[in-house]
């Protein structure tokens, strides 16, 4: 069994926000995909085609899986239904929770279901700023730098520090 690092980013913009990102990496873990570490919670503005809606709390988390990219984006979007995630809404509208595979290992796909690295890992302060809160140096599989990225983006998309790192199971906290 081949096993990968990956990259999880976090989304909740709807009721207790922190406790649905807690109750993602907790569900992700018990699933079998290890979460090895998150990043602290970032308050973040809305963005995408509906910004008339409550701000976000963000995080991303690295793990490890067995999971192939298909198998792991079914499980993601299983877990998000069980987590309160409605099914259908618009397209970048508030919810519950949102789970998305930015990266798996050194993989480069496009299907029709997902793309990796996620097409918005690059664009998006609110996935650069706790990616590269966990590793500064972290590049795409392609070699781009996220640093890079980050610097080259706007100032405008508001990403503010809420809060401590989510906790992990119990035999992972140091």
């Amino acid at each position: 069994m081949s096993l990968r690092r990956g990259l999880l980013g976090l989304g909740s913009n709807l009721g207790d926000r922190r406790a649905h990102l807690q109750a993602a990496a907790d569900a992700l873990d018990r699933a079998g995909v290890e979460v090895l570490a998150s990043s602290s919670v970032y308050d973040t503005d809305p963005v995408g085609e509906i910004l008339d809606q409550p701000s976000f709390l963000n995080a991303c988390l690295r793990v490890q899986t067995a999971l192939e990219p298909l198998p792991l984006l079914d499980l993601v979007k299983r877990l998000e239904r069980e987590l309160g995630r409605a099914a259908g809404g618009p397209h970048h509208g508030p919810r519950a929770i949102d789970i998305d595979i930015l990266m798996l290992g050194d993989i480069e796909l496009s299907h029709e279901r997902l793309a990796l690295p996620h097409e918005q890992v690059l664009t998006r302060r609110f996935v650069l700023i706790p990616a590269l809160e966990l590793d500064f140096e972290m590049t795409t599989p392609g070699g781009q730098s996220l640093a890079d990225a980050l610097a080259a983006l706007p100032l405008q998309e508001g990403v503010r520090m809420q809060g401590a790192p989510l906790s992990l199971p119990r035999e992972k906290v140091c």
